[in-house]
């Protein structure tokens, strides 16, 4: 079992804070934080953080590309650095030098309350009415009724596993949190994975909510000492039987061809992946239902190139770039209109992905100290120090 030198140094940050120097502010004049007024010609480039199969331009699968034409549309050349959990996506964004990030709930309210993302004027995404209203005001990127994001996607966070070793789905996350001997007469010991991000600790707090329910846990991102400390518990036993805490995407895909992975809490992303390739692979989620996430392009409070970047917003939610995106990902778009009609998605595409399930999916948020009425949670600090130590066997 290894840990990821990513989610340390990530983490590092987050438990330090980030530098106290002042951001140099975008170019215009305009003040750090506040949203751009006009759209003016475009800089040439735009710079995203984005999760592993975001930004496509057909070097994978020449099908899927919405980066190219967006290029040669607008004259906006599109880098893009892929980040593996949410904390290094804090981290980069910290750091600077990027216009944009594709940020899930776990991380949107940490760049808003650190200030390094900027309010979006939605009258210039002309594309906003079209997003799904659930997701418009969102609590995960909108503050005091303000946006500091545009919707990109949602889905669940899933339980794949080998049909070969499941000829049913199991229906439930016990043979990921428990030693068990699975259906082909085998230990699930080495034979699972589990997710190297601190957020996993809320997918320990789910399962616990089923099976005890003494705890009384009615949200898995609002834990107080006791539920937190039970939650810490049952990642401990799990350490035992799992083979590798997984961040990356595609060494996850590798390990479920080559080193025997039977069952992990995974993406849609990696199941499409894996069916692909042939590989004997499906996913359920259980009766314990599943945490998610609902990701938001957000905007460097210091982006510079703030015009290219407002392009990439409104292209962004175009039907077409979200039904080709939601096909590639297996994930469910923000605008509802692009489930119809993409030949990629197909007519049932989105209902495949999940688009039915938004109200069993505790979708991914920062835990923090207040949690009201009156309780006192564990923050997220905590959250990651904790989950470092359980992965380094302490």
């Amino acid at each position: 079992m290894t840990s990821s030198p990513r989610l340390l140094a990530a983490a590092l940050l987050l438990v330090l804070g980030p530098g106290c120097g002042p951001q140099p502010p975008p170019p215009g004049g305009t003040v750090p934080g506040a949203p751009l007024q006009r759209i003016g010609p475009g800089e040439g480039a735009v710079s995203i953080v984005a999760w592993a199969g975001y930004t496509e331009r057909g070097e994978t699968d020449r099908s899927y590309d919405w980066v190219t034409g967006f290029e040669k549309e607008t004259g906006c050349k599109v880098s893009v650095k892929t980040a593996a959990t949410s904390d290094e996506m804090v981290a980069l964004m910290n750091e600077g030098g990027f216009d944009l990030v594709t940020a899930s709930g776990d991380a949107s309210l940490r760049l808003v309350s650190g200030g390094k993302v900027q309010e979006i004027n939605t009258a210039l995404v002309p594309g906003w009415s079209a997003i799904d209203p659930r997701l418009q005001n969102a609590p995960w990127h909108t503050v005091n009724g303000r946006h500091y994001g545009v919707p990109y996607q949602w889905g669940s966070n899933v339980l794949a596993y080998n049909t070969k070793v499941f000829p049913k789905p199991p229906d439930s996350w016990k043979v990921v949190f428990e030693e068990t001997t699975l259906p082909d007469g085998r230990s699930n010991k080495g034979r699972v994975q589990a997710f190297d991000g601190p957020i996993y600790v809320a997918d320990a707090a789910l399962y616990l909510m089923s099976h005890s329910p003494e705890l009384k846990i009615a949200d898995p991102y609002a834990l107080d000492r006791r539920q937190f400390e039970a939650a810490i518990a049952l990642l401990r036993r799990q350490r035992r039987i799992v083979g590798r805490y997984w961040h990356d995407a595609v060494t996850q895909v590798d390990d479920f061809v080559n080193e025997g992975v039977a069952a992990s809490s995974s993406w849609p992303y990696q199941v499409t992946l894996l069916k692909s390739k042939g590989a004997p692979i499906a996913s359920v989620i259980p009766v314990e239902g599943a945490t998610g996430w609902a990701d938001t392009t957000m905007m460097h409070t210091g982006a510079t190139h703030p015009s290219c970047a407002y392009r990439w917003l409104e292209h962004s939610i175009s039907p077409k770039t979200q039904g080709d995106l939601a096909a590639w990902f297996g994930s469910v778009p923000a605008v509802p209109a692009a489930c119809a009609g993409n030949a990629l998605l197909g007519e049932k595409g989105c209902e495949t992905n999940g688009a039915g399930n938004f109200a069993r999916i505790r979708f991914w948020r920062t835990p923090v100290a207040d949690c009201g009425g009156g309780r006192e949670c564990v923050p997220y600090h905590e959250w990651v120090t904790s989950y470092i130590a359980v992965i380094g066997g302490r």
